[in-house]
């Protein structure tokens, strides 16, 4: 059954999903990385993530989401699948103004240096590789964590936690959580939501597009 509180709760949740931010992941094999990846976009308020897998030999099969990596996270941030990177990217680029990478270079500018409020993709590649080269050609910028280690790495999904809470505070002193930018958006997120509420046990929201 569906309270007044439930309710309350999905609604409050679709009016503060962002639909001009998401999170583009390159060859991220560990599934526990990308569970925590979903869990963050949750947080703060994305709706849908894209997964590249290009390398040759990462398979859907070996990224299926589990309820302990993924929390709950999984039943409401849809990961859509793609192993044609020119799709993957022209489908990205009809939806968010601005593709952002975490190549590193010398053109590379800090996190906290970013416009985060405005339309935007943020690619991040795996911990050995980085973002592949077939990837590289669409970026339109690239960002960088300040990093005053020995060691400058740092783990993918704190990568991605440090970067999207960076846009998070920015968007919410730019009031963007506090209205309702699109309404065809709001209304498509809170009916989806409510139809996935009806099910206990709705598993991964995974789109594979060929």
């Amino acid at each position: 059954m569906l309270t007044d509180r439930r309710l309350e709760k999905i609604e409050r949740v679709a009016r503060n999903r962002q639909s001009d931010l998401t999170i583009v992941l390159n060859n991220v094999h560990d599934p526990h990385n990308i569970g925590a990846v979903l869990r963050t976009c949750d947080s703060v308020g994305i709706s849908e993530i894209f997964v590249i897998l290009n390398d040759g030999f990462t398979t859907e099969n070996s990224i299926v989401l589990g309820k302990k990596a993924a929390s709950s996270a999984r039943k409401w941030v849809d990961v859509y699948l793609y192993q044609d990177v020119e799709k993957c990217m022209k489908d990205i680029k009809s939806k968010y103004k601005t593709i952002a990478g975490t190549h590193l270079g010398t053109d590379s500018v800090s996190c906290y240096d970013v416009d985060f409020t405005q339309s935007l993709a943020l690619v991040f590649g795996n911990e050995h590789a980085g973002i592949s080269d077939e990837v590289l050609p669409y970026l339109d910028t690239n960002i960088l964590i300040p990093q005053m280690g020995m060691v400058e790495s740092l783990n993918i999904s704190v990568s991605v936690a440090i970067t999207l809470y960076e846009a998070y505070r920015q968007r919410k002193t730019n009031r963007q959580y506090d209205k309702i930018a699109d309404a065809d958006f709001y209304n498509n997120i809170k009916s989806s939501y409510l139809e996935r509420n009806k099910d206990k046990y709705f598993g991964s929201t995974m789109i594979k597009v060929e």
